[in-house]
């Protein structure tokens, strides 16, 4: 008998338990791919991170090839292609790996009525289920923490040789998309395990202390990897030695999880507030003028301008520096937070529906964790004193403000004259005024939840 193994958001060998589990069971396994223009095309869509997918299914291939096999490539939709691959090898089994989001669901519903007997498998979590939905972090880390995990799984040594054409992969181009991000991360397995590997190595055992220091760029960025399964949670977790820069780092991997779960059960939160009193109430500015200002990193805010062209360069951002844009857009101006979404979402190799979404929610004071509105009305200039106290990070970033002295560089506005032109930025003129006044901002923020949740 054969099996088909659809590769989706696990594209790796090494702890695959879909894949382990199709070559127990079977003699012959042919594994897929499926260039879904549902997907490529759709409300999401994103050139940058899918030249990052494409990188990572190279790399798959070739991991695939060099045990004997081959990733089979098909462009169509899944309940199509998989349907005719069953037919064109006599497979009787489709394995994956079940992920969360709706499109995902019901692209399994679709694939579901192809007549293949369907079997998902855990890969996508640390922990697939803790027993219940939760919809507050804090409980659902203590039930994360004592969940029992599975067993971490080698690669398969050797693979069947595939009986079909595999196909190519295509360019970027060919699929009618184009990239804005100009330094994105390497994709693949290869390219995610050697990161990981670095950041046991250097930086996990200080993690608690640095994962917010927005210089010292000492994040593990792995979130690309682990969105695409080039590094399993599970695995990843598994390696993590004992210490508090370990217990941090294990700490995200939960809220990711939790993430993951609360998409799963509440999956309109994709297109609406989890807060049902939020849910039409809150009047959100549609000032397209200032939205283009924080897309293009033109604010005024050093720190938020900062984090929105790295955006920009990198197709990623330090986590501080989402947490600070987001409340900026949302509360300084306004902006409903599914733009940020959609805009963060085009732009991100590591474009999650469920933590992209999860994450604009929480900011945005209309998600899971509820918390008074004004703990999550950031000032920009002081979240840019703490957490970038010498300036690398904006500098590194907005390099008109390369020159102006330290004591000015958080609200630069506040340089006299003389200053200004002595250091060649004149504001204005060489980097933007303020688009909004932080204290009148955060007035107006107040008082838009306090109407919408009457």
């Amino acid at each position: 008998m054969t099996a088909i193994v659809w590769f989706r958001r696990d594209l790796r060998v090494r702890d695959n338990p879909a894949l382990r589990a199709a070559l127990a069971a079977h003699d012959e396994v042919v594994t897929v791919f499926c260039l879904d223009d549902r997907l490529l095309h759709g409300r999401h869509a994103s050139g940058s991170r899918t030249q990052f997918m494409l990188e990572c299914l190279a790399d798959l291939d070739s991991s695939l090839r060099e045990r004997g096999g081959g990733l089979v490539v098909r462009h169509g939709p899944p309940e199509r292609e998989l349907a005719a691959l069953a037919r064109e090898i006599g497979a009787s089994e489709l394995h994956f790996t079940a992920d969360v989001s709706p499109f995902a669901r019901e692209r399994g519903r679709r694939v579901a009525g192809i007549g293949l007997e369907l079997h998902g498998h855990p890969g996508l979590n640390v922990v697939e289920d803790v027993g219940k939905p939760y919809r507050v972090f804090s409980p659902y880390h203590r039930a994360w923490s004592s969940a029992p995990r599975r067993d971490v799984l080698a690669a398969p040594r050797k693979l069947p040789a595939v009986p079909v054409a595999t196909g190519r992969l295509p360019s970027l181009a060919s699929l009618g998309l184009t990239s804005d991000v100009k330094e994105p991360l390497p994709g693949g397995e290869t390219a995610g395990r050697e990161r990981l590997k670095r950041f046991l190595k250097r930086d996990v055992a200080d993690y608690a202390g640095n994962h917010d220091a927005l210089g010292a760029d000492r994040t593990s960025r792995l979130s690309p990897y682990l969105h695409f399964g080039c590094v399993s949670a599970r695995d990843v977790e598994s390696r993590l030695p004992r210490g508090e820069g370990p217990a941090a780092f294990r700490r995200q991997l939960c809220w990711r999880d939790f993430h993951h779960q609360v998409l799963l059960h509440a999956p309109a939160n994709a297109r609406s507030e989890f807060q049902a009193r939020y849910r039409g109430t809150i009047r959100w500015s549609r000032a397209k003028r200032d939205f283009e200002a924080w897309c293009e990193g033109r604010t005024g805010y050093p720190l938020v301008d900062a984090g929105m062209r790295q955006l920009r360069r990198e197709g990623w951002m330090h986590n501080r520096a989402r947490l600070v844009t987001g409340s900026f857009l949302t509360k300084h101006l306004g902006i409903d937070w599914r733009w940020g979404e959609r805009h963060f979402m085009r732009l991100l190799i590591d474009g999650d529906a469920a933590n992209n979404n999860g994450n604009w929610q929480w900011i945005a004071s209309v998600g899971t964790d509820p918390a008074p509105v004004y703990r999550r009305i950031y000032n920009p200039a002081r979240q840019m004193d703490a957490y970038d106290p010498d300036g690398s990070y904006v500098r590194r970033y907005v390099p008109e403000l390369a020159r102006v002295p330290h004591e000015y560089l958080s609200e630069p506005w506040r340089m006299p004259d003389d200053v200004q032109h002595a250091c060649g930025c004149v504001i204005g003129r060489d980097y933007p005024e303020p688009i909004v006044d932080h204290a009148s901002a955060r007035r107006a923020a107040l008082e838009r939840y306090r109407a919408a949740a009457r």
